[in-house]
């Protein structure tokens, strides 16, 4: 016999085998693809969280192979049982049948990436962490396929071992940790396996432990891009290139790379008009830095706040000269058997180019998880330097209670000048019985203490507690038209570190999911006289009074070729108190022209009969202020590979001048004749973009954008400023950019 002959005989004997332990991505179960696989029936409701049986049968398999994570899914439901034929984009929220793989593959409940395929075939991925926080600015690389029958559809998917670092398994097998759930859209309804809810505080340190044989991936993948800008107000062209790099030659180290990083703007952020004395916080969709950006995650109770906001990388310079140029930054990612860790490096270009670095290291046990975080920013323009430090600490003591605590000191070098100071907050949640449920928290931020110059705070000089009591409601009558409830009550304080008072807080919120998918949320706050410390930015206190607001929140899915979302709010506030009451209300009904077709357009509108905004050192202004905001736009899924989408809003505000005050030592605010003016606003954001998917994140877009912003220091009609903003051509661009990813 010829020796090719000798080579190839052997493997077309072993060729069905080979293929007897690969699963082909089609969406059809094979019983013969998933033998050996772990079955799974017992699902259980989570939404609504009684961990009854599910409504509808569902069945799923999950299987280690050679080539990564493969789970299936078979979702029993007749005709009987409304079917959404929706069709959705890239990181849908809409509500819609879907099935979802959540894993940790570490099992050490740090971090868990969520899988999510729609009966349609849209997809959504996502990275979880703090237990039960979702972020889906994230967009792995994973193969999935739906197929459907008369009374069944069916899901596949294939998780590549590269997707994420993780850490060596031992002997040859790997322990992950999962759920795995499915989404009835017409219902809402919730059905797991196992019981574990993100609407408890404990969520991914409560998914299923499996043991599988350990596979290992190596990926080398290139991501080049070009794009061109014509900006048609200053007539010029802008061209530019670079590259991002992705290499994980095992499971358990991971580099990523990107050199001149084009971050033109695809995605069209939400109009902010801010005149308050805090940041608005912004989420961040640039690729580099949602690659495996989970280890760097080291967040606080306070809104948002976290000690790595990537925002601030190529954010606004520090010469006021426009956004900064990135030259390069660079991100591993690795384990040491039990330790993770994750460095961060990111430089702009130009004599105001700032510096970034961030080390992370985090450790597992038993019972509790252990981290620390140490970032440093130099910022050569302002001659400073900031440093941070963080440890962060989760503690499972039972299977009903949990306690995080973070510790936070920064030291701040700037022009010959140290300064340092620290914060700290913990945070603990105690689930009872009958669906009672306690939370405790306390938080301290020093007056010194700053995170912003690579994170994101709010503010600081701050301490605050608060105490809260929930109770859920599951088994209600079939005939009510609520499938549960849940009520929370609230007492809180807040003082600032230099021992003012700034509000005693009492909270009494209901949450309730409607049988036929739709969700309402109310809530009522009232709050204490005291203390406004930052709207005079350092120049004195304000005392406030006692004051209110009310909140009304519906969502109603898709029903027919309608769907609607409206909120109400009435408030008071001000120097008036609870004298006088504002209130706003929004309203944006969506109509479906088809399953892949659909228009909206919503009004927002709000009186403010006391709104106080800061003018100069210690003098504020009193205003009537009345907003009227149009949003509208479209969004049409031309195929599995197109999408277009077009979003408009418009602003108009007014603001008229009641009168001006000047703030004494003692909080008080003393009518002035100091001169302030009226003032208006407009605001106009208008955006059409084109996305074709060449290949797994791989695109093409096509991109027109146009707005304006204006103020001007005269009063006129809400109406009228509306009509106007729809003038404004401040900016008119048009960007096209190609990506394409090559794996190696």
């Amino acid at each position: 016999m010829r020796p090719l002959q000798t080579l190839v005989l052997p493997l077309l004997f072993l060729l069905p085998v080979l293929q007897a332990r690969a699963i082909e991505v089609d969406g059809r179960i094979d019983p013969d693809e998933w033998a050996g696989a772990t079955r799974v029936t017992d699902f259980r409701k989570v939404q609504p969280l009684s961990l009854a049986p599910g409504s509808l049968p569902t069945e799923a398999w999950v299987l280690a192979t050679p080539e990564g994570l493969a789970v299936g899914f078979r979702n029993t439901q007749p005709q009987s049982v409304t079917w959404t034929r929706q069709r959705v984009q890239r990181d849908f929220s809409a509500q819609v049948d879907r099935v979802n793989l959540m894993v940790d593959f570490d099992g050490d409940g740090r971090t868990g990436y969520n899988f999510t395929v729609a009966s349609t075939g849209g997809i959504t991925d996502a990275v979880i962490t703090n237990e039960n926080q979702f972020n889906d600015d994230w967009d792995g690389n994973w193969r999935h396929a739906v197929s459907e029958e008369a009374d069944a559809w069916s899901v596949e998917m294939l998780i590549p071992w590269y997707i994420a670092p993780m850490r060596a398994g031992e002997d040859g097998t790997r322990t992950l940790k999962l759920q795995l759930d499915r989404v009835v859209g017409s219902t809402g309804e919730r059905m797991a396996w196992p019981g574990a809810s993100f609407e408890r505080p404990r969520y991914l340190s409560e998914f299923a432990p499996l043991e599988m044989p350990q596979y290992s991936q190596s990926l080398l993948a290139v991501t080049p891009y070009a794009s061109g800008l014509y900006d048609n107000i200053g007539g010029e062209s802008d061209f530019e290139a670079g590259f991002d790099l992705f290499w994980k030659p095992n499971g358990q180290f991971q580099l990523t790379a990107t050199v001149n990083p084009d971050f033109g703007q695809v995605e069209s952020d939400d109009l902010v008009i801010n005149f308050g004395a805090t940041e608005t916080f912004i989420s961040d969709k640039r690729p580099f830095f949602t690659e495996n950006q989970g280890i760097f995650e080291f967040t606080t109770p306070s809104d948002y706040s976290q000690l790595l906001y990537t925002r601030r990388v190529g954010g606004p310079a520090d010469d006021g000269d426009g956004a900064g140029d990135i030259d390069a930054a660079v991100k591993l990612n690795g384990s040491l058997g039990a330790t993770k860790y994750g460095l961060f490096l990111a430089d702009e270009a130009d004599e105001a180019g700032r510096s970034f670095g961030a080390l992370r290291v985090v450790r597992d046990f038993d019972t509790q998880n252990l981290g620390a975080m140490l970032t440093r920013v130099e910022r050569p323009w302002l001659d400073r330097e900031a440093t941070v430090l963080g440890v962060d600490h989760d503690w499972r003591p039972g299977e009903r209670l949990i306690v995080q605590t973070r510790l936070i000191g920064s030291q701040i070098e700037q022009s010959g000048d140290t300064r340092r100071d620290n914060g700290a907050t913990v945070f603990a949640n105690y689930e009872m019985d009958d669906g009672w449920r306690q939370q405790w928290l306390a938080m301290h931020f020093g007056n010194g203490l700053q995170i912003n110059d690579f994170g994101y705070l709010s503010r600081n000089s701050l301490n605050y507690a608060h105490w809260e009591l929930r109770r859920r409601f599951t088994g209600l009558p079939e005939a009510s038209r609520y499938a549960s409830k849940e009520w929370r009550g609230r007492i809180s304080g807040t003082d600032n570190d230099h021992g003012d008072r700034l509000q005693r807080q009492f909270r009494l919120s209901r949450q309730g999911q409607l049988r036929d998918g739709s969700a309402e949320y109310a809530q009522i706050n009232v709050n204490s006289s005291g203390y406004e410390d930052l709207l005079t930015r350092g120049n004195g206190i304000l005392r406030v009074p006692s004051n209110f607001n009310a909140y009304y929140e519906y969502d109603r899915p898709r029903k027919g070729n309608w769907a609607w979302e409206l909120d109400v709010n009435m408030f008071s506030g001000g120097l008036a108190g609870n004298d006088e009451v504002g209130y706003d209300f929004s309203l944006e009904p969506r109509y479906f022209f088809s399953d892949a077709f659909a228009v909206y357009a919503g009004m927002f509108y709000q009186h403010r009969p006391d709104w106080l905004v800061w003018q100069q050192d210690n003098l504020i202004g009193s205003f009537d202020q009345e907003r009227l905001q149009f949003s509208a736009g479209l969004d049409w899924t031309i195929d599995g590979r197109q999408e277009l989408r077009v979003k408009l809003q418009a602003i108009g505000l007014d603001a008229e001048l009641l009168q001006a005050y000047r703030v004494q030592p003692g909080g008080e605010a003393v009518a002035s004749n100091d001169p302030v003016d009226d003032f208006n606003v407009r605001n106009l954001g208008f955006q059409v973009r084109y996305r074709y998917e060449l290949a797994p994140l791989s695109y093409l877009y096509v991109v027109y954008g146009r707005g304006g912003y204006e103020q001007a220091p005269y009063s006129d009609g809400t109406w009228p400023l509306l009509e106007d903003s729809f003038g404004l051509h401040d900016d008119e661009q048009l960007l096209v950019k190609l990506s394409y990813r090559f794996e190696l």
